[in-house]
């Protein structure tokens, strides 16, 4: 995934001074020009090696990101300055991506200015985000700042003759540095928590009051605190009525009306003269106290709060209280509920359930009970489960399921898996075609929809028909138009879902003039598409930069690479292969056809032997000595020379079709036929092999495709693999 991201991305724009975003500090003095290094590895934690100190001034920075620097995967990393943050520095807006796949090997340099104060650095690349830092930079003419910030406050309002201000005071704090500069200021009223300080505080609450202050500069160093006191007096007023005061208490309450685990008991004051001054509360005999906010009381059992108010010309509201009671919670419930299931019916020789598979799930809890059952056919979505799940469409299902309880823990998905095969009354679903993909595709667009199964059990790919071969994109679309209007109408799909399939249906090409003539893409070249493959057996193929699939030259082992998601019936397959031998060898590979489901013969334990026993290949080998079969023969059974075939360049793109069509095989390289084969009952492998069942009924009509791979020295590479039924 990290082969798109190997561009190394350099960013160094809107260069602004530290004035321009409201920052006091000293002229930046020159320094000496200084480079600074920062190295990524294979970990993303941490950066390898990163400064942390540096003067202000013009400054080389050098971000390495490579082998030399400890990184063996190729992962990419990024080195980027924060100007988001106001705790920090904003005038460098650094951003270098670098791998060591790059143009540059992974190291890159960037030419910026420093100021002084604190730069904020991290990995922007998802899942890096622990990958951070700070650089502290000092004024680069006076060496290192340790001299912390001045403060002062300045306290104003109109005074009465005690010297209290009248109504209200407002604070004023002022801080000045001469190294670094100031970064910020904080302030705090009596006992309360520090604050940012952005401008003038106002105290309007009647009483004596103390405001603490400090500041720090962008060399981190902090000032000692220092307050101010000062009293608030009421102005004049012939106020005498005393404040209205009330009580709420909240929470989760049991049958009985007790507060599960805690209650909150929220005061409000109100006075229409002078105004509420303060809120007071004592819980149970306790002393009073300030109210700031709801309290919360935690303690099983019974309690009372009492509550009162003073307004600004000094009348006290008379005591009131709110008496409620607390419980313990329920024993928190943290294990998920038992979940299994079972399949039921009637089965043949092979295991596979003959017409249909009853699938039933149980769930058990011990703690909270259950609350919720699912299930997934096929992969499609989670559904709820009401009752046994039947499955009576001819093929290869899995059901997922798992369960919820009522203390919100889910059980870990288990799955049952079980083919069903034709027989015991149940007619195919009437789909105008096979399509099993997980999601909803039309042509080569991917919506993301969930391929479900639909009430007339066929799945949405199958009723879109992207496959059929249309007179013009307008009927196409009006089909595809149709058949959502009635999905959606049948709550099979949702308006996003609807309006996703058909903005698909207008991007594809179907059904326009030379849209490649009705083949599908099983293998295009991308990741998503490779995915889709599976590997059994030994070797292994890798998916290349360039798009193409290649055996593996340190894998050892014969195996295959086989397509799961459908069987074909009669069908035209199409691909390109490359000879990629090393030396002067010749890959022998091939393309096996019309093989069941590997993982159904319990019987054979090796299961790439499935395809070369119950299905066939079409050889792949140009070597002139070596096995007799060369390419175009259908291994063991219609042999061709090499003579028939012609031996091509070694490193060059040969283009195959495999036509079958019944049980007649037509095969074409480069536009030549080359073999036909007729795939008649009773003829067996040629020579005999112990274990191969022949083809009295045991080579199928119908089944799946897969590419061969023989060992570390056959390398072969496929691409462009796309097939088109008949």
């Amino acid at each position: 995934m990290w082969l798109a991201l190997v561009t190394a991305v350099l960013t160094l724009v809107g260069l602004a001074s530290p004035a321009a975003h409201g920052r006091q500090g000293p002229a930046v003095r020159p320094a000496a020009e200084q480079v600074l290094t920062w190295t990524a590895g294979d970990d993303i934690t941490d950066y390898t090696s990163a400064p942390t100190t540096a003067v202000a001034g013009k400054t080389t920075i050098v971000f390495e990101n490579s082998e030399a620097t400890g990184n063996t995967t190729a992962m990419p990393h990024t080195l980027t300055f924060d100007v988001s943050d106001p705790e920090y520095n904003d005038d460098v807006p650094l951003n270098i991506l670098a791998s060591p796949l790059d143009a540059n090997g992974g190291r890159h340099t960037a030419e910026v200015t420093l100021t002084p104060g604190r730069y904020r650095y991290h990995c922007t690349i998802p899942g890096h985000g622990e990958m951070e830092g700070v650089l502290t930079v000092t004024d680069g003419g006076t060496g290192e700042d340790t001299t912390p910030p001045e403060t002062t406050a300045e306290v104003q309002g109109e005074k009465n003759a005690d010297g209290a201000y009248v109504g209200q005071a407002t604070v004023t704090v002022t801080a000045t540095d001469t190294g670094s500069g100031v970064d910020r200021i904080e302030y705090a009223l009596g006992d309360g928590a520090y604050r940012p300080y952005t401008g003038p505080v106002t105290v309007d609450r009647v009483g004596d009051h103390t405001l603490r202050h400090r500041a720090v500069d962008r060399a981190g160093n902090a000032s000692e605190p220092k307050s101010v006191a000062f009293t608030v007096a009421a102005p004049p007023t012939d106020d005498t009525t005393p404040p209205e005061t009330s009580a709420t208490v909240s929470g989760e309450r049991n049958a009985d009306g007790a507060y599960v685990g805690m209650a909150t008991v929220t005061v409000t004051a109100s006075d229409t003269g002078s105004g509420v001054n303060a809120i007071e509360y004592a819980l149970g005999d306790g002393a009073y106290r300030p109210y700031t906010g709801p309290v919360m009381v935690h303690e099983a059992g019974d309690h009372t709060v009492r509550y009162r108010a003073v307004d600004r010309a000094g009348n006290a509201s008379e005591p009131k209280t709110v008496a409620f009671t607390v419980v313990a919670p329920p024993t928190e419930d943290t294990t998920p509920p038992e979940v299994s299931a079972t399949v039921e019916g009637e089965k043949d020789s092979d295991g596979a359930y003959v017409g249909r598979a009853k699938v039933t799930v149980t769930a058990t809890d011990d703690g909270s009970g259950v609350e919720k059952v699912e299930y997934s056919l096929d992969g499609g979505p989670y559904l709820a489960y009401s009752g046994p799940v039947t499955v009576d469409r001819v093929g290869r299902h899995t059901v997922d399921y798992r369960a919820g309880d009522k203390a919100g823990n889910t059980s870990e998905a288990k799955r049952a898996a079980f083919t069903v095969v034709e027989g015991g009354g149940v007619p195919a679903p009437p789909c105008p075609e096979w399509d099993e993909r997980p999601t909803v595709s039309v042509g080569t667009v991917d919506t993301g929809v969930p391929n479900r199964v639909t009430a007339n059990r066929c799945t949405i790919n199958e009723l879109i028909e992207d496959e059929k071969d249309w007179s013009s994109h307008a009927l196409f679309r009006k089909h595809v138009r149709e058949v959502t209007d009635e999905l959606l109408d049948q709550g099979v799909i949702d308006r996003r879902e609807h309006r996703a399939v058909n903005k698909a249906a207008r991007q594809s090409e179907i059904g326009k003039p030379g849209r490649n003539e009705g083949y599908r893409n099983l293998f295009n070249g991308t990741r998503k598409s490779f995915e889709r493959w599976q590997h059994v057996g030994g070797g292994a193929f890798t998916l290349g930069d360039d798009g193409t699939m290649t055996s593996s030259t340190t894998v050892p082992g014969m195996g295959m690479l086989w397509f799961p998601e459908r069987r074909y019936d009669d069908f035209s397959l199409k691909l390109q292969f490359r000879d990629d031998a090393p030396g002067n060898g010749r890959a022998n590979s091939g393309v096996f056809v019309r093989f069941p489901q590997v993982h159904d013969h319990p019987e054979e334990p090796r299961p790439e032997w499935v395809a070369i026993k119950y299905g066939h290949e079409v050889q792949i080998l140009d070597r002139p000595d070596g096995d007799m079969y060369k390419t175009g023969s259908i291994y063991g059974f219609d042999r061709v020379g090499l003579g028939g075939a012609g031996v091509t360049d070694k490193g060059t793109w040969n283009e195959y079709e495999i036509r079958v069509v019944g049980q007649h095989y037509s095969i074409h390289r480069n536009g030549e036929l080359i073999n036909e084969f007729d795939n008649v009952a009773g003829r067996e492998f040629s020579p005999p092999r112990d274990g191969d069942p022949g083809t009295d009924g045991r080579r199928y009509a119908s089944g799946h495709i897969g590419l061969q791979t023989h060992g570390t020295t056959d390398v072969i590479s496929f691409r462009n693999i796309r097939i088109k039924e008949l």
